[in-house]
C-alpha cells in the first residue's frame, strides 16, 4: 500500500491543492481536487474530478494517447524453434491427413444416380368439336397418355436397375481390391478369409447377372411399347385423310402427331441405352468371371497372379477392332449388306445375322461400319425428315447387331445423302 508523504496542502487562496504523492516507487496515482468557495446568494457548490494524468505504469492506459509502455522495457517472448525431426514428423502427419482426405473424397462426393426425367407429359385435352374426326382425336389422345405413362414406368425401372448395378459393382470392386492387396503382401495358401471374400465377390456378380435378365425383360417391354407407338403414329397420319373434319380437328391432329413423335424419340433413346448397357454389362460379367477363376487359383496357392490370360487376349482383340472401326472407309469399298427401308416393318434380322456370321468366320477380328443413306431429292424439310429416319434405321440395325452378340466397339455409324437412291438405306461395310 502506498502512503503519501503529505496528504493535504492548503494554498494561499484557501483552496485545496493536489496530493503530494511519494516518489519512492515508480507506480502511483495522482488525484486532483478542487473546491469552489461558497457565496452569499448560492449555496456551496463542490465539484470533484478524478483525473488520471501522467501515470508511468503499464497497468493503466494514458489519456494523452501516448504509448503507455514507451518508457518501460518491452518484454520479449522466448520461442524455441522446433527440431528437424519434429518438423519432419509434422510434415508426414499433414501429408498422411491429406492423403486420407483425398482417398475418402471420391466416395463422399460421388454423385448419386440421378432419376431420369419423365419421357413426356400427358397430352392436354383439346376443345371438343363434335365431329367424327374429333371423337377419333379424343380416343387417340387417351391412347397416347396411356403410352406415355407406360414409357415413364419403363424409365423408372431403368433407373432402379442402374442403381442396383452401381451398388453391386462398387461392392464387388471393393472385395476384389481387398483380396488383391492381401495376396500382394503375401498370405497362407487357402486362407479362409480370402475364400469368404471370394464367395462375396461371386455373390455380387450374380446380382449383376440378375440385373442383366431384368434389362432383357425391360428391352422386350420397350420394344412392345415401340410397336404401339408406331401403330398410333400411323393412325394419326391416316386420320388426316378422313372427310368431315373442321380446322380445329386438324390443329389437334398436328399437336397429337408431335406428341407421338416425341414419345417415339423417348422410346428409341431408351432402347439404345438399354442396348449399350446390356452389351457393356454382359462383357464385364464374362470378363470378371474369368478373373475370379484365376483369383481362385491364386488364393489356393497364396500368391497373386493377376487378370485372366483369356482377358488379356480379348482386350488386345478389342483394341484392334476399335481401331479398325475408326479408320476411314475406302471410296471403292463394297457393302456387305444393303437394307432398303422402302416399306414398313422390313424383316432384315436373319439375313444380317447370316452375312455378319460369314464375315466373322473369314476374319474373326473384323469391324463393321453402318452408313445411313437418305435421298437427296425433295424439299429441304423432306430431306431433313429423311435424314432423321435413315439415322434412326441405322440405330435399329446397330441395336440388332448388339442383341445378336456383336460388341458395339466393333461397329461404327455414319450418314450420307445420295441422289441415286429412292428410299432410305442402311449399308453395312466390313473392315
Amino acid at each position: 500500500m502506498l502512503i503519501p508523504r503529505k496528504r493535504f496542502e492548503k494554498t494561499a487562496g484557501g483552496s485545496w491543492g493536489p496530493w503530494d504523492v511519494s516518489q519512492d516507487t515508480k507506480q502511483g496515482v495522482c488525484f486532483a481536487m478542487r473546491s469552489m468557495r461558497s457565496t452569499r446568494n448560492f449555496g456551496a457548490i463542490v465539484a470533484g474530478g478524478i483525473l488520471l494524468a501522467g501515470c508511468g505504469s503499464s497497468l493503466w492506459p494514458s489519456l494523452t494517447g501516448d504509448d503507455p509502455a514507451a518508457g518501460s522495457q518491452s518484454r520479449e517472448r522466448l520461442e524455441i524453434p522446433a527440431s528437424q525431426a519434429e518438423r519432419a514428423a509434422q510434415q508426414q502427419a499433414q501429408q498422411g491427413a491429406a492423403a486420407a482426405r483425398s482417398a475418402v473424397a471420391p466416395l463422399a462426393t460421388q454423385p448419386a444416380i440421378q432419376p431420369r426425367p419423365l419421357a413426356t407429359q400427358p397430352q392436354a385435352t383439346g376443345k371438343p368439336t363434335g365431329t367424327f374426326v374429333g371423337k377419333k382425336v379424343g380416343a387417340m389422345r387417351q391412347d397416347l397418355n396411356k403410352l406415355r405413362s407406360a414409357v415413364n414406368r419403363l424409365d423408372s425401372r431403368m433407373v432402379q436397375i442402374r442403381g442396383d448395378n452401381t451398388d453391386a459393382t462398387q461392392r464387388y470392386l471393393g472385395t476384389v481390391a481387398a483380396m488383391n492387396s492381401k495376396l500382394q503382401v503375401g498370405t497362407t495358401p487357402g486362407n479362409p478369409l480370402l475364400v469368404q471374400q471370394w464367395n462375396e465377390a461371386q455373390k455380387q456378380l450374380k446380382r449383376i447377372e440378375g440385373n442383366i435378365s431384368k434389362m432383357n425383360s425391360l428391352s422386350n417391354d420397350a420394344g412392345a411399347e415401340a410397336s404401339v407407338a408406331g401403330y398410333l403414329l400411323d393412325s394419326v397420319r391416316a386420320t388426316f385423310t378422313l372427310s368431315g373434319a373442321v380446322d380445329e380437328d386438324h390443329v389437334q391432329l398436328r399437336g397429337l402427331e408431335d406428341g407421338v413423335n416425341q414419345t417415339v424419340v423417348g422410346i428409341d433413346r431408351l432402347l439404345n441405352e438399354l442396348s449399350d448397357d446390356l452389351n457393356r454389362q454382359t462383357g464385364y460379367l464374362g470378363s470378371e468371371r474369368r478373373n475370379l477363376t484365376a483369383m481362385s487359383i491364386a488364393i489356393k496357392n497364396g500368391e497373386r497372379y493377376g487378370m485372366s490370360l483369356v482377358n488379356r487376349a480379348f482386350v488386345q482383340a478389342e483394341v484392334k477392332a476399335s481401331r479398325a472401326a475408326r479408320a476411314p472407309l475406302s471410296r471403292n469399298a463394297r457393302p456387305l449388306v444393303v437394307i432398303r427401308f422402302d416399306r414398313p416393318n422390313v424383316e432384315y434380322q436373319l439375313a444380317l445375322y447370316n452375312a455378319v456370321s460369314k464375315a466373322l468366320e473369314r476374319k474373326p477380328n473384323a469391324a463393321f461400319d453402318l452408313v445411313a443413306v437418305h435421298p437427296k431429292t425433295g424439299s429441304p424439310a423432306q430431306i431433313v425428315l429423311n435424314s432423321t429416319a435413315a439415322r434412326r434405321n441405322a440405330e435399329n440395325v446397330m441395336r440388332t447387331l448388339a442383341e445378336q452378340g456383336l460388341p458395339t466397339s466393333r461397329v461404327g455409324m455414319n450418314s450420307m445423302s445420295s441422289a441415286t437412291v429412292q428410299a432410305n438405306e442402311v449399308r453395312v461395310f466390313v473392315r
